[in-house]
């Protein structure tokens, strides 16, 4: 039986990007579980007094809420958005004007301060929109683009030859839609929600134009407290994030099996 001899320097390489990925990582997990009241690498100490620190400043407990309902709202308003147009940009992409499909990744073009500033004097002051409606409008057009995107990947292998025929069957287009094509692109829609709620919940650029008194979400939060204080709180909401992003991807693989998103 041959064996085939693997280069020490792809092992040499495959090693530091490893290194490289999980360094960070590791230092602001580090500098989390620190009993010092500042920011240290390695840690002096161990201490969980810094998570509960995130839950006793009721600024945090109040943006990690407002992040969650703006992070799922705009997602899901994205998704309804987007599924509909990426159907018909690839159902109909020959009858459909090429620009058209443009305009669905021209939030992603357009610079995420010029974005928020846009929203500023347009909704927020023009119109006098309430802060958070403002601020879900600007997490909805930052979301949408990636949904259209991921979701017209997933219809492009589509053969909408199978919904024609189940059509001149006598099946009812809308129910076709939803027992035929959805099935057959939900692992797409299931990353576009993914990469959205992700994306949203990140945002720091857009929302800092959009909060005001009263409403602020967790990034916004976590600048305003590194102005003031330099403790280790901010590793310790780092290390959630990081959590929170880890439980999704395991309930998507308890669920669906990650190979299933590649399918």
């Amino acid at each position: 039986m041959m064996t085939t001899r693997i280069n020490p320097l792809l092992i040499l390489f495959t090693i530091l990007v490893y290194i490289f990925l999980t360094g960070p990582l590791i230092i602001v997990l580090g500098a989390s579980v620190s009993d010092t009241t500042y920011l240290t690498f390695p840690p002096q100490g161990l201490s969980l007094r810094w998570f509960e620190n995130i839950f006793e400043i009721s600024a945090f407990r109040r943006t990690i809420v407002t992040s969650l309902q703006l992070a799922i709202l705009a997602t899901g308003l994205a998704l309804l958005i987007g599924i509909p147009a990426a159907y018909a940009l690839n159902r109909y992409r020959i009858q459909l004007p090429t620009w058209l499909s443009t305009v669905f990744v021209l939030p992603i073009l357009v610079p995420e301060i010029v974005l928020g500033f846009s929203l500023l004097k347009s909704v927020a002051v023009g119109a006098s929109a309430p802060i958070f409606l403002t601020l879900l409008i600007g997490h909805t057009l930052l979301v949408l683009p990636y949904c259209v995107r991921v979701i017209s990947a997933s219809l492009a292998s589509f053969d909408f030859s199978i919904e024609e025929a189940a059509i001149s069957l006598g099946s009812r287009p809308l129910k076709t839609f939803f027992t035929i094509v959805l099935p057959n692109v939900r692992s797409g829609v299931i990353a576009a929600f993914i990469l959205a709620f992700i994306t949203s919940i990140n945002d720091v650029s857009t929302s800092l134009f959009l909060t005001g008194p009263g409403i602020s979400t967790l990034p916004i939060q976590i600048l305003a407290h590194v102005e003031q204080f330099f403790d280790p709180t901010i590793a310790s909401v780092s290390v959630l994030l990081m959590f929170l992003t880890v439980a999704v991807m395991a309930i998507v693989e308890r669920t669906l099996g990650l190979t299933f998103l590649a399918k």
